[in-house]
Parts: structure tokens; sequence; C-alpha cells
């Protein structure tokens, strides 16, 4: 009965730590295509995690119709929203900024993103947008209220102590290897929202994220206004070159963002716990696995 026991602790420790360190891929596997679309059917996403760290990550929503939302997790990157607006506000990608790690933003350098409400002005993914061959566009609409351009590219880059102006764009020209149109475009063209009256915005609080006085759908809470709508301004550069890209990857060789979570947890926090207890456990059952060993040897 000791060793069946002792067998099934043994099994029980070995699965603690392989949930704890066991490698996977961020990015969902079964969702989206590693690096450009090839063809106008579907939406190049860019995310660039900036000063975050992390790099840029280029993948492909096959399907080049729906919101910024559909293309964002049709490419297959992982995504939170916030609290009070559930996903219309990009809050995590791909688990970043994790709830843990210290985002310095002006006046906080010890500030964690806890995803309640909109995350401050100098400190949040930006949302960008573009046609193949164009210049990335600041997005005026949320991501739950702008249709994508079939063919042409969603752009996500953190914007950490930037002011209004200066949100950085992504670090990788929105045009697709092989495939620049004849004539590009002088910027990003806009799809434009899903209706006339938008009631989400990638606007973080404290820059034209005022409450608005409308409702939102379960009446208690108002909605954020919309940012003036602009292109990427002159003073920051802005990719339009492929020359000028940065170096960026798929994503599959990231981290797996379900056990950074789970580290965000109770489950994560009590785990190391609850593995210490289970060694403690085998340790005190194979003493006595031992000592009865012994008992027998000296009664015969």
């Amino acid at each position: 009965m000791i060793r069946r026991l002792l067998g099934s602790v043994a099994a029980s420790i070995a699965l603690v730590v392989a949930g704890a360190v066991a490698p996977a891929s961020a990015i969902d596997p079964g969702k989206g295509q590693p690096g450009f679309c090839r063809d106008d059917s579907g939406v190049t996403v860019v995310v660039d995690f900036g000063k975050l760290g992390g790099g840029v990550v280029v993948r492909c929503a096959p399907r080049g119709s729906g919101t910024g939302l559909d293309a964002l997790k049709g490419a297959g990157f992982q995504i939170a929203g916030v609290q009070r607006w559930g996903e219309s506000f990009i809050c995590r990608i791909e688990n970043r900024p994790s709830a843990k790690e210290k985002v310095p933003v002006a006046g906080n350098p010890d500030y964690r993103e806890r995803c309640v409400d909109t995350p401050p002005a100098s400190g949040y993914w930006s949302y960008w947008h573009a046609s193949n061959g164009g210049r990335w566009e600041y997005s005026q609409w949320g991501v739950k209220n702008r249709t994508v351009i079939p063919g042409g590219f969603e752009g996500w880059s953190f914007s950490l102590n930037a002011s209004a102006d200066a949100n950085p764009a992504p670090r990788v020209a929105p045009t697709r290897p092989g495939h620049a149109p004849a004539t590009a475009p002088a910027q990003g063209g806009d799809a434009g929202p899903t209706s006339d009256d938008p009631d989400e915005t990638q606007a973080p609080a404290g820059d034209d994220a005022s409450d608005s006085g409308s409702s939102a759908d379960d009446g208690t809470l108002p909605k954020p206004r919309p940012r003036e709508k602009r292109t990427a301004p002159t003073a920051v550069p802005t990719p339009g070159d492929p020359a000028d890209d940065v170096p960026f990857s798929d994503g599959t060789d990231r981290g797996d963002v379900e056990t950074a979570l789970r580290e965000e947890s109770d489950v994560g926090t009590y785990a190391p716990w609850a593995a210490g207890g289970a060694v403690a456990l085998l340790g005190v059952l194979g003493a006595l696995t031992a000592r009865r060993r012994r008992t027998a040897r000296d009664g015969r």
C-alpha cells in the first residue's frame, strides 16, 4: 500500500513540476499563419512590444474581414481586455504587460497594470492600421468598431511615456514582401467604423478617454470618447521602406502566456508550496517504509 502511495505522490510531483516548467508556444498554433499574408484574402497583424522588450511579431489573420479584434485573435495572439470594458479595450497582448512586471510610467516607476480600467496614457497599447504599401495611421476607432482592410495591416505598438502626438508606430513597414502596390498611397486607408456612433475606442485614461455621458450596455458605466484621427507624426520615425524594418518573428519562439498567467493566479502562488509539501510527504513515506523494513528484519 505504501509503495502505491509513494507512486501516486511521485506522479503528482511530476505533474506539478511539468506544469510549471513545460515550454510551449504563446501563440495559438490553431489560429493564424506565421509572417505576412500572401494575398488580399487575409490581414497582416504586427505587434511591436517596444520598450516592454520582446521585439516585434508579425502574423497573418487568414480572414480579411471583420473587426480589428477579429484580426488580432484570428492571427493567433492571446489578449486580455479590462474589467470595465472587456475586450473593447486591449490591455494585454501575449500577457504583456504582465500584472507583475513594473511599467515605469512617468511619475510612477513602479506602476503595474491591473487591467481594471483603461490604462494610463503614459503606458498602453496604441492601435494602428494601414493599407498594403501605405503608412501606419493611428486608429480613431476602437478595436471592435473598425472594419479591417482586406489585404491590409493591423498594428499594435506599446506606447511608453510618449506624448499624444508621438506615440510610436509599429517598426515594421505595412508592405507585404513582393506585393507592394504600383503606387503606394500616402497613408494607410481607414475602412471606417462599423457604426456611425462608436461606443469604444483604444484611448487610454487621461488622453481623451474621459466619460462621454453615454451608458454602457449594462446601463451603469459611461463609455470613453474616441481620439482625434491623425496619421503617424512626422517627428517620429515611421516605417515606410521595408529595408528599414527591425527584425521580427512569428511569435512561436515566445514563452507560454498561460504559464505566466498561472503564476499570477492563486494556483501559481501556491503551486511551489504544494510541490514542497508533496516532497516533504514523500520523505516521510520513505522513512516509514525504511522503518517498516527494519521492524520486519528485527522480528525474524
